[in-house]
């Protein structure tokens, strides 16, 4: 089956991108609430004056792109030499930009393209119903982006528990349809029930990324793993490292709260895994991380 969509040249549809398109988005808030979503990609590009003596393949080399990438933004490079003095538009990732047929969903688009639909998401700042998208590209060099790990595989080396015992899931990780209003949202981590006050430790070794008050997620504490792993710790009543301190498995980094924007009203701790990759952080299924 064939999705109507069609490839936009940047040029054509900058207005849109920086003006209304972004303005006016309206993302869920069940949505933005524990996915650390970034800025929308197509708000994060640059324009690059072209110097003397550069090419287009050094210009891509600058910006870890390839030149069919720029190209792709900048369509009169397809007819023409660079010219000194002229700017081109530069995007965060390699990828195409593509505008979204009313009532498709981002499982669609991600279908569509091959690429998870949660990085597609999060890339695009959680948006709930865009018109146009960037859609990074799956094999750019260095990318990592693959699909969730199956949680019934053997774990990484990066295995553990965040609290003192086995706990209820309230919320897993996944596309999840929001009880109270019936719209789909993606939930980067599960939330696992805890009463206000409960020791959080760290399932793993690392060191502290992050550790303060942090919008929707409220106080939130980073640990950076080796690997290219990452556990993310939120809506904490308090918080017990600093940034730089090495933690060790098990080691308490704070009690389990209710600050921020908790997906639920019912006390509980939000816990995520990501993974290093060109688009960021990726968020990944904690089930594979989680043992007792």
């Amino acid at each position: 089956m064939n999705f109507p969509y069609r490839l936009l040249f940047f040029s054509t549809i900058i207005a849109n991108i920086f003006g209304a398109v972004y303005t006016h988005s309206n993302p869920l808030l069940a949505q933005t609430q524990g996915t650390g979503c970034q800025t929308p990609a197509l708000e994060r590009f640059r324009r690059h004056t072209v110097a003397v003596g550069e090419t287009l393949a050094s210009i891509a080399q600058r910006y870890n792109l390839t030149p069919t990438t720029i190209i792709a933004m900048n369509p009169a490079l397809q007819n023409s030499k660079l010219t000194v003095g002229s700017e081109i538009q530069i995007p965060p990732y390699n990828g195409i930009v593509v505008e979204v047929p009313r009532g498709q969903t981002w499982r669609q688009i991600a279908l569509k393209y091959k690429i998870r639909p949660d990085a597609l998401f999060e890339v695009n700042g959680c948006q709930k119903n865009p018109k146009v998208v960037f859609v990074p590209e799956k094999r750019s060099p260095g990318s990592v982006v693959t699909d969730s790990p199956n949680s019934t595989a053997t774990p990484t080396k990066l295995v553990g528990y965040p609290l003192p015992a086995a706990a209820k899931v309230l919320v897993s990780y996944g596309w999840q349809t929001n009880p109270t209003n019936g719209e789909v949202f993606f939930h980067s981590g599960i939330d696992l029930s805890a009463e206000t006050g409960t020791p959080v430790q760290a399932i793993g070794d690392g060191t502290v990324a992050f550790a303060k008050e942090q919008g929707t997620y409220g106080n939130l504490v980073i640990i950076n793993h080796g690997g290219g792993l990452q556990s993310r710790y939120a809506h904490l009543d308090s918080i017990k490292v600093s940034v730089g301190q090495p933690v060790k498995k098990g080691d308490l980094v704070g009690t389990v709260g209710t600050t921020g924007t908790p997906t639920i009203n019912q006390s509980h701790l939000h816990f995520e895994v990501r993974s290093s990759s060109s688009l960021g952080w990726t968020a990944q299924d904690p089930r594979g991380y989680l043992q007792q």
